[in-house]
């Protein structure tokens, strides 16, 4: 076994790398079915969840695209951090940490609407087992991992990174207003 200079085994590629490849997979899912999916369920979500703003929430299928290529960047950002320390990086952990909740997150949506969201195929078949493996396979390498402070610290940023990069995708994808041509002298 390959070890850090600390005696601390080597944390394969699948576990760093592997995160931005669980996320490309359930959010392909996102991609794909999101979209439709708003427009399709508003009605009776709105019936249902009155006192939900659906009409500020339904997104485009381009809003969608750049919500997700950005937290994307965030993810592989992440990753490579995860890659270049073994692991160990708190903001890898934290990442990660925000992954397995995110999928739980479909969960307990699905169950809500009693039915399908996206998201909701990929959360347990995807996120969750991954999550699960990469926490053993850090632990069996000898990572330390920091749960704590930076556990909760990455679940309370991922709903402020997911309405950032909602909200910058918003600012992206909104209607541009035709340029007003100047008076003529």
């Amino acid at each position: 076994m390959e070890t850090w200079g600390d005696g601390v085994g080597r944390v394969p590629a699948g576990v760093t790398w592997g995160l931005l490849a669980a996320w490309a997979v359930h959010d392909a899912e996102e991609l794909a079915t999101m979209a439709r999916w708003m427009r399709e369920a508003r009605p009776w979500l709105a019936e249902r969840y009155p006192r939900v703003p659906w009409e500020r929430l339904e997104v485009s299928q381009r809003h969608a695209s750049v919500a997700i290529a950005l937290m994307g960047g965030v993810v592989a950002g992440t990753a490579a951090v995860g890659a270049r320390t073994g692991g160990r990086s708190r903001a890898f952990q934290a990442v990660l940490a925000g992954f397995g909740a995110h999928g739980v997150v479909h969960l307990a949506q699905a169950a809500a609407v009693r039915g399908y969201t996206p998201g909701s195929v990929t959360a347990p078949l995807v996120v969750l087992p991954f999550t699960a493996w990469a926490w053993r396979r850090l632990r069996a390498a000898g990572v330390p991992v920091r749960g704590g402070a930076s556990t909760w610290a990455g679940l309370a940023a991922l709903p402020l990174v997911l309405g950032g990069v909602h909200a910058l995708a918003h600012v992206l994808t909104r209607p541009r207003r035709p340029a007003t041509p100047l008076p003529r002298p």
